[in-house]
């Protein structure tokens, strides 16, 4: 299993955009769950949105519903945050994170945060 590979991230002001990219290792047609966690400074890890990598169902954090998107593109393996309307509170370390051992409903994905196999993690700054 390799590790998940994250890009994007950055810095932007509060209202802005940001799209955050994550490369997964997977065999043909295996299904798991994915998603993505963030941890600010000082605060616990937080559980942000999820899915499977067959782009189903998808579950989210309440606080970003409405202005994040998760998507897994099957066909480049890789699995996307679009974040909108990104607001100071959002600001964070973001990880993305599988487990080929998950599977089920996004909700299921979203519960089960001991996660196997973890990206390097990507810093996202959201400024006034």
């Amino acid at each position: 299993q390799v590790q998940p590979v994250e890009s994007g991230g950055g810095s932007v002001q509060a209202g802005g955009s940001l799209r955050l990219s994550c490369a997964v290792s997977r065999n043909p047609n295996t299904r798991f769950c994915v998603g993505w966690f963030r941890q600010a400074p000082g605060k616990e890890r937080e559980a942000v949105a999820f899915t499977t990598t067959e782009g189903g169902s998808k579950s989210y954090t309440d606080s970003v519903k409405g202005r994040f998107t998760i998507s897994f593109d099957n066909a480049k393996n890789t699995l996307s945050l679009q974040m909108n309307f990104l607001k100071i509170e959002d600001t964070a370390t973001y990880y993305c994170a599988a487990d080929y051992r998950l599977y089920g409903p996004a909700d299921y994905c979203a519960r089960n945060g001991a996660y196997r196999n973890w990206g390097q993690g990507t810093q996202v700054t959201v400024s006034s």
